[in-house]
């Protein structure tokens, strides 16, 4: 087994899900609202589902006045333990379960407060179990969370909403004028054939048979 981990780093980015054996990397949510609760998400997929692992996953962050890298969650041999007493009764567990094999190290944080706001970084060690040996492998990710009030959220919201709809109507405008061209063009065509087709026929009558 080993250790894994969450904090104030870098910017941006992950979280995950492992649906129906299955794992899937993708970017972790980084806004929360004010008072609701919040997932950050966390995971680190094996490249070969056949090989046999074992990890461990924690959560830390650097809260303000604190040593840098100050524990905010731990989670170890199936057991996860709250390090920051800012956290207590604030903090889940919410990635893998009942495995040793860890794959998602998601966290889910309870009544957001502003204070939450920071960059977390999730820690992984794994060891990959092959028939004559084993391999370390570790892995980090981080996730920059803003918090925000709820009103904030909802003009967020309505902003997206509005960008939305215009985008798609631009889109649509774009598709009709693209559309009338190609039909426009078509007709053009098929006119400029008739035309030729009936200047030929003309030419033809005009040509007096010999006696």
């Amino acid at each position: 087994g080993g250790g894994g981990l969450l904090s104030p780093l870098t910017p941006p980015l992950f979280a995950a899900r492992v649906c129906g054996g299955a794992c899937v990397e993708v970017d972790s949510d980084t806004e929360a609202v004010v008072g609701d609760g919040f997932q950050l998400g966390c995971i680190y997929c094996k490249m070969r589902g056949e090989v046999r692992a074992k990890a461990s996953g924690s959560g830390f962050r650097p809260p303000r006045n604190r040593p840098p890298l100050f524990q905010i969650y731990r989670y170890q041999n199936q057991r996860g333990e709250i390090m920051d007493p800012r956290f207590e009764d604030r903090l889940a567990w919410n990635g893998s379960k009942g495995t040793d094999d860890l794959q998602d190290g998601s966290i889910y944080i309870l009544n957001v407060t502003y204070n939450d706001t920071g960059t977390y970084t999730c820690y992984f060690t794994r060891t990959l179990t092959y028939n004559y040996y084993e391999v370390q492998a570790n892995n980090t990710k981080t996730v920059q969370l803003n918090v925000v009030s709820r009103r904030m959220a909802s003009i967020l919201s309505e902003v997206m909403m509005y960008v939305s709809i215009v985008g798609l109507q631009f889109w649509l405008l774009v598709e009709m004028i693209y559309c009338y061209r190609k039909i426009a063009a078509a007709g053009e065509e098929a006119l400029r054939e008739t035309i030729a087709s009936e200047s030929k026929d003309n030419c033809a009558a005009s040509v007096p048979v010999p006696e």
